[in-house]
């Protein structure tokens, strides 16, 4: 614990646990609930989370909306920097879509370029389950919390 406010110590913060994170966002209800995000993989400053594609996600032309993989980046971005931690927030996106999906399933993962003591960069890769890779978005963060 640090020795001024009784708040633990990163070294001694269970970041890896998979079941807590997901009681955790259950409250974030737009991604869990009506997109379908569920958490992989949680880890410090690290978070994967996966998507099984239906019909809820497809436009009108029969393909994947672009607003879902906003959605599953922004998502595990909030994963990797919220879990056990102070708030953090995003501050800017910038998405860039690579490729239309080829599988059924999608994946997301949430890596820490750079950690300020106001801001963070995230890196953000969203791939399908046949190695596409379908999207990369960049977040900046902010530590409000």
């Amino acid at each position: 614990m640090s020795e001024n406010n009784n708040i633990p110590n990163a070294e001694e913060i269970d970041f890896t646990d998979v079941e807590a994170a997901r009681e955790f966002f259950l409250k974030d209800r737009y991604a869990t609930d009506v997109t379908g995000i569920d958490i992989l993989e949680v880890d410090r400053d690290y978070a994967k989370c996966v998507l099984n594609i239906d019909e809820r996600h497809l436009n009108a032309q029969g393909f994947l909306m672009g607003a879902v993989l906003f959605t599953m980046a922004d998502f595990t971005f909030a994963v990797s920097t919220n879990f056990r931690r102070p708030v953090t927030v995003t501050l800017n996106a910038n998405i860039s879509f690579l490729s239309g999906t080829k599988g059924k399933t999608l994946y997301s993962e949430s890596r820490l370029i750079k950690d300020g003591r106001r801001n963070c960069f995230f890196e953000v890769m969203i791939t399908d389950d046949l190695g596409t890779k379908v999207a990369v978005i960049n977040i900046t963060g902010a530590h409000v919390g």
